[in-house]
Order: structure tokens, then sequence, then C-alpha cells
């Protein structure tokens, strides 16, 4: 069963926001706490607030174990940017786009993977070889669809067996001696 939360109007831009979300995504419950805990990013603290938070939703509303779950889906979208304004040069100003972050969590249990069922083993059956005869006849018709340059198999098999390989050795000289 799917346990979603979710965090609006964090006042952290959302490119410095996925660096921590892509950190913890598919881990476990546990391990990505222990994560969130020690990591030295902003945005760290707050998303730990919701994983937290995730996980009571999945405890009091649906009854889920918090050892048997773990990160499904963690997004982080951009949400409206605080506009600000910075004194320049001249009397003339520029502006700051101070961005914030809204944060999708989505928690999974944790499925067991059941034994895999064995298969019954299917016979082969040999097909019964063909006459002696058909075969020859059609070894003839492929012998004379075949263009005249084209060698037979045992023609490239002597050929290969008379070639010996012989070392050359290449002398490459800028000056004559």
């Amino acid at each position: 069963m799917e346990v979603k939360a979710s965090l609006k109007y964090l006042r952290i831009s959302p490119r410095k926001t996925r660096l921590v979300a892509k950190l913890i995504k598919g881990l476990p419950v546990k391990n990505a706490e222990a994560q969130l805990t020690y990591i030295s990013k902003k945005s760290g603290q707050p998303i730990l607030k919701l994983l937290k938070s995730a996980v009571a939703n999945a405890e009091n509303n649906f009854n889920l174990d918090k050892d048997n779950l773990y990160i499904k889906i963690i997004r982080v979208d951009e949400g409206p940017s605080f506009k600000r304004w910075r004194a320049r040069a001249r009397g003339s100003a520029s502006g700051i786009k101070k961005r914030t972050s809204h944060i999708f969590l989505v928690l999974d249990e944790i499925q067991k993977k059941s034994q895999p069922t064995l298969k019954p083993k299917v016979k082969t059956i040999e097909k019964p070889e063909k006459e002696p005869e058909e075969i020859e006849k059609r070894k003839k018709a492929l012998k004379s669809k075949q263009p005249s340059f084209v060698k037979t198999e045992s023609e490239q098999i002597k050929k290969v067996s008379v070639k010996e390989p012989t070392l050359k050795k290449k002398v490459f000289r800028r000056k004559a001696i």
C-alpha cells in the first residue's frame, strides 16, 4: 500500500533539494533516516521531518510496519519564486529570485519475493531424418543456383589449409644507407 506525504513552499531552491532527494530514493526508511540525520545539507532536516510524517501516516492510518517500508518516489518540484531587488551601479536595480520547493514523497511496502514456481519440463520430439535421396536432390538444386564465382566449402577449406602464415618484416628507412 502506498503512503503519501508532501511538503510545500520549502524556502530552499529545488536544485539544492534534489541532491538530497536523489540520495535517499529507493532506500528503506531506516537507512534513509540515518542518511538524513547526518547529512550536512540544509535541505536534509526538512526532508527528514517529511519522511517521519509519512512514516507516522503509514503506522497510524494504514497499520503498516516501519521496518517494512521503503521510499518508492521522492519528487522535488519548483514552487513560486519570491522576487526581490538589489541595488546596482548608477542607481539601477537587478532582480533576485528566491526560489521555493514542493516535495512529494511516496512510501511503499517491501514485498518479499516468493519462491519461483517450477515449470514442467517439456519433452522435445526429434524430427525423423529426411531420406538421403531427397537431401541429395536439394544439394544439387542449391549448387545449380549458386553463381559461378562462389566456391564450394571443400575448395575453400583446401585453400585455407594450404596457406601458411608468413611473417614479413616491414622495413622503413628515411635515408638510404
